[in-house]
């Protein structure tokens, strides 16, 4: 158990995102080379897609941790595998173009995400700036910033000039220390893949972010069906280093596979263990495709892509009547425009799950990456079709399984005996159906007047007058041995159950 001595204080892992032309490469750019110490921020960015730096805040230096290029199709993955790997987002805002609907796609995916966010209003050196106008449109889509009937922190800054970084990045610290993080030294390390790649030079590396624990030589790292033993490790200014903890973003090069972007490592001590880990990811990954959750239930994953924001709110709404107590929903993503190459991925990461568009083009990229991994595409017009499409694929894709549906309700209207037959009670009623069907041979739940569940048992024989029926419909009346060990009442009521396979 982690304690007091091992349990330190985690910086925080910063993801920056919106739209194009707002700003956010010049801040990551303007952040990195006044943070990192001189003479190291030259090529960090073509060395490997994160770094750290080093931020005075109360007095102390505190570390942060930023990923590069958030924009690419990594975040999302890690989102649809269930992976964190940002603690903290900044939404970046043009003083001067307001919300754009990159800035709402952006916003969408924080939310999703589930991690705190800070506004960041960029550009407020241009002379067309108006940081005031910009807050407005930010109220205007629900975003409520401080001082604007919300909690949600905000910073006016230029990514040119400096003007307010510092204000930002004491912004981050204090959200991260309201957040508490917390990791522990002493575990081995875990965290997430946020860049894999092969060269003939260096072989299979891949960059981790690490969430948790220490990762050190000697040890080995798997990820998925990949391996690689903790031999030539790097840090973010490409140094090589022994040992790394959290949020270190690290370069780890001897993998024996690509690992895929977005999925979560786990560490092992020996080659043995790791291997036995591998082998059990083999097996369970070819044997359990099927996408159930813990409750049994089916899960549909879905990203999707429309028009406009209205048309998405209309999909979401009827797909939610898809769901049932077999079938859930999932919208992995959802946004404004064409299907991209980056939505095919997130589909990727995730099996069982489609792509669908609702008039909206599909690049031709993405065409192409989503012939070659089998990912479905459809596109629609009518909203209806697309939702008849989507509920007859779960119908044909979903394992079936038995359920209990309840054909036929009766009340007891008399108790004539109770026997034991070979160590079983056999019990003699009297009823009348109430709705449905009572069958012969069928499973009974046995419910008091006051509807409190007392039991179960099956229905032996069924009588209509003197005659042996098969079953006996709503408003007739009945004579049946069950067998039960209840002990039934007149004014009980009998439900007549049927497993189906659904």
């Amino acid at each position: 158990m982690s304690n007091i001595e091992t349990t330190k204080e985690r910086p925080p892992v910063i993801v920056i995102m919106g739209h194009v032309d707002h700003g956010k490469s010049a801040l990551l750019d303007y952040i990195r080379k006044s943070n990192v110490v001189a003479g190291e921020a030259g090529g960090i960015t073509q060395h490997i897609n994160a770094y750290e730096i080093e931020h005075e805040f109360e007095g102390k230096p505190k570390k942060i941790t930023f990923i590069d290029t958030p924009g690419h199709a990594a975040f999302s993955a890690m989102r649809a595998r269930g992976a964190s790997v940002a603690d903290i987002a900044v939404l970046v805002v043009s003083a001067e173009d307001g919300v754009k609907t990159q800035t709402l796609e952006a916003l969408n995916s924080i939310k999703s995400a589930g991690i705190p966010y800070i506004v960041a209003i960029n550009k407020i050196d241009l002379p067309s700036a108006d940081v005031q106008r910009t807050k407005n449109t930010l109220v205007e889509h629900e975003v409520y910033i401080e001082g604007m009937g919300g909690d949600v922190p905000w910073v006016a800054i230029s990514a040119k000039t400096g003007e307010g970084i510092p204000e930002l990045l004491d912004t981050m610290l204090l959200l991260a220390e309201m957040e508490e993080l917390k990791g522990d030294v002493t575990k081995r390390a875990t965290g997430v893949v946020i860049e894999s790649n092969r060269s003939a030079m260096r072989g299979t590396a891949a960059t981790l972010i690490i969430k948790d624990g220490t990762l050190s030589s000697g040890q080995f790292v798997v990820i998925g069906d990949a391996m690689a033993p903790v031999r030539i490790m790097e840090d973010f200014k490409g140094e090589r280093i022994e040992n790394a903890t959290f949020s270190s973003p690290v370069s780890l090069i001897g993998f024996d596979n690509s690992p895929e972007v977005g999925t979560t490592f786990t560490v092992f001590d020996n080659k043995k263990d790791a291997t036995l880990a591998r082998s059990a990811y083999k097996t369970s990954a070819g044997s359990n495709m099927q996408a159930l959750n813990d409750d049994g239930k089916y899960i549909m994953s879905i990203i999707l892509k429309a028009d406009v924001t209205g048309s998405i709110e209309a999909i979401e709404h009827e797909l939610k009547k898809l769901e049932s107590e077999l079938v859930a929903i999932r919208i992995l993503e959802s946004g404004i425009g064409s299907v991209s190459e980056g939505d095919i991925k997130i589909a990727i990461a995730k099996p069982n799950s489609v792509v669908l568009g609702f008039n909206s083009n599909i690049d031709a990229t993405a065409t192409e990456v989503a012939r070659q991994h089998g990912v479905i595409i459809k596109e629609f017009n009518i909203i209806y079709e697309l939702v008849q499409w989507l509920e007859a694929h779960i119908t044909e894709h979903r394992p079936k399984v038995e359920v209990e549906r309840v054909v036929g309700e009766a009340k007891v209207l008399a108790h004539f005996s109770t026997n034991k037959q070979a160590g079983e009670t056999i019990l003699t009623i009297g009823g009348r159906v109430l709705s449905g069907q009572m069958r012969n041979s069928n499973k009974i739940k046995i419910y008091s007047h006051d509807k409190q569940e007392k039991g179960e048992g099956r229905i032996l024989t069924l009588q209509s007058g003197k005659a042996p029926a098969e079953s006996i419909n709503t408003d007739q009346e009945f004579g049946t041995q069950i067998k039960t060990e209840v002990d039934i009442q007149k004014g009980d009521i009998l439900k007549c159950i049927e497993l189906i396979m659904e």
